[in-house]
């Protein structure tokens, strides 16, 4: 086995653009959860993170838009959002170019995605990444799952993509921590922005948790969009690292931070 560790944590870009505006101790509690999964990260010494992300029309649009794609450059740069909103100095993020290949290369033989050798990070990779790895000393190997554009990949196809990740890991002597990175309930960019079901996260983060794959993937996106907004399509990144690891998750953090625009979120794995 060498995949090494699996996790998953939010990305709201006002961790890091807004941080004064949310309640202090919920921040103080948040990147404490960050810092404890970048040593549980540092402690199993991967040689690269992949990273599965929800992409922001930041590379894709609709008019090419890879419902998973996988990054093959030696290097990227993020993040693509001017760097004084975010709070994160552009900088460049290493890569991997022939690991990349090789793993997909391997996915190929089991389910379809695209690549790309060019890729500019937003803010779904760079926030995590700036907690995770800041010395950016850790090479990433980037992916997206579609969770932007309709039509998309069903919640148990996700689950398959985790499982088809495991799979390649597996077959290779790398050491890969494999980390999802998206967001619960949040309606980003609309007149509801900063509203959070808690409860709707809740019940879906105890799926996660307990590794309920029928659970987890019997929501319909329409009743999705309508309880938890278009924001939560984004779950398909926490259930791709679940048909990954295969075990029960351990939530580290979770609280519902307006000023950020969503529940925030840091979890575990086990690998089983």
């Amino acid at each position: 086995m060498t995949m090494v560790y699996a996790g998953i944590c939010c990305h709201a870009p006002g961790i890091t653009s807004r941080p004064e505006k949310a309640n202090q101790e919920d921040l103080f509690f948040l990147l404490n959860q960050f810092d404890r999964l970048r040593n549980e990260i540092e402690a199993v010494r991967p040689d690269a993170i992949f990273l599965v992300s929800a992409e922001h029309y930041a590379n894709f649009f609709n008019d090419n838009m890879p419902t998973y794609a996988v990054g093959m450059a030696n290097h990227y740069e993020g993040p693509i959002e001017d760097p004084g909103w975010l709070g994160i100095a552009r900088v460049q993020v290493p890569g991997n170019s022939s690991l990349s290949k090789k793993i997909v290369a391997s996915l190929l033989n089991d389910i379809d995605v695209s690549y790309s050798e060019e890729w500019k990070f937003d803010h779904g990779m760079m926030v995590p990444l700036h907690h995770l790895t800041p010395n950016y000393d850790i090479p990433i190997i980037p992916s997206n799952i579609n969770c932007q554009s309709p039509p998309f990949t069903s919640l148990a196809r996700s689950y398959e993509f985790g499982a088809a990740l495991r799979k390649v890991f597996d077959s290779m002597p790398e050491r890969i921590a494999l980390i999802g990175t998206g967001g619960t309930s949040h309606w980003p960019c609309t007149p509801d922005s900063g509203k959070i079901n808690e409860a709707w996260d809740r019940e879906f983060l105890s799926y996660w948790q307990d590794n309920n794959h029928s659970a987890m993937t019997n929501y319909k996106d329409k009743d999705v969009l309508n309880i938890a907004g278009q924001g939560a399509f984004e779950i398909r990144t926490s259930i791709a690292i679940a048909g990954a690891a295969g075990g029960k998750g351990d939530i580290y953090f979770y609280q519902p931070i307006p000023e950020f625009a969503c529940g925030c979120l840091v979890a575990s794995m086990e690998i089983k």
